[in-house]
């Protein structure tokens, strides 16, 4: 069996970013139910968390996961379940585009606290906002640009 730890930082929102998860309480049931149904697929998600339009979710990929599949699995699934469970008013969709940068094992601590500290962090700072300095930070161009 091969020895693997690569992290990625996912981040992705909600369609068109509408605040469908819009209280705490809801937002800690669905990021559980993410992170009991990766588990039963065999996905470890080291942190899982976010806000009213958006999730961020630090993966240890293992030797026969691939990016494309770990997040078909985690929204797909969970879509399908907060729909099934009616936890909001409106059909839910996460949107289909989404982040997933490599973190180095030097700043896995770091990246952890910032998933962690998402509540606060959003009452200081929108998730457009975010999004932007992502998009500059790890030089992605927009599809817009393309």
């Amino acid at each position: 069996m091969p020895y693997i730890k690569i992290y990625i930082h996912f981040v992705w929102s909600t369609k068109h970013r509408i605040p469908y998860l819009d209280t705490p309480e809801l937002r800690k049931t669905v990021w559980q139910h993410i992170k009991d149904n990766a588990k039963e697929k065999e996905i470890y998600i080291d942190h899982i968390n976010g806000f009213e339009e958006h999730c961020h979710c630090l993966v240890s990929l293992s030797h026969d996961q691939s990016i494309e599949k770990i997040m078909q699995l985690i929204k797909g699934e969970s879509s399908y379940w907060i729909n099934k469970n009616k936890l909001t008013k409106e059909k839910f969709q996460w949107q289909n585009d989404y982040f997933a940068v490599s973190v180095s094992e030097s700043v896995v601590d770091r990246v952890r606290a910032y998933i962690r500290r998402q509540e606060e962090h959003h009452k200081k700072k929108s998730f457009n906002d975010e999004f932007d300095e992502m998009i500059t930070k790890f030089g992605f161009v927009r599809h817009e640009d393309l």
